[in-house]
């Protein structure tokens, strides 16, 4: 966008008012900048917040009721919540693993709840068999290594 024209005044006292008035706007303008990224900060930090505790909820539920539980948080606000891992169980064998939440293809709208038809154990699949996995809880780091080939 071309900067706006501000046509000369004439007169010395003119020019003066003209030049003082745009300098208070453009320092009025870094002011409001400033406080608009403050804010703005101040508001994702609020987000990153609430997504913690929205997880940390879901966790309690899961420990409490033991099963998914609809509503949950959705992929994204776990991940900006602190919580990259979801730790599930195979209903067959029983093997405890953990899953990156960040490495799965997912919609931003997908809900972790979603994903327990999705998630299969991989011990088993090279089994030949395909059993569901159980969600047990959203983690902020790994808790169980992965097996050695």
């Amino acid at each position: 966008m071309a900067p706006k024209y501000h046509p000369t005044p004439l007169s010395g006292g003119d020019r003066k008012a003209l030049n003082k008035d745009l300098s208070k706007a453009r320092g009025v303008t870094l002011m409001l900048a400033r406080q608009a990224d403050e804010l703005r900060a101040k508001g994702e930090a609020l987000i990153r917040e609430a997504d913690k505790l929205s997880c940390e909820s879901w966790n309690e539920r899961m420990w409490a009721d033991g099963e998914p539980i609809d509503p949950s948080p959705t992929v994204d606000q776990a991940l900006n919540g602190g919580f990259p891992w979801l730790e599930i169980e195979c209903s067959r064998c029983r093997i405890k693993r953990d899953v990156s939440l960040a490495e799965l293809p997912h919609v931003d709208t997908t809900c972790i709840h979603d994903l327990a038809t999705r998630l299969r154990c991989e011990r088993c699949a090279k089994g030949g068999k395909r059993p569901l996995a159980t969600l047990l809880q959203l983690a902020p780091r790994r808790r169980h290594e992965p097996e050695a080939p």
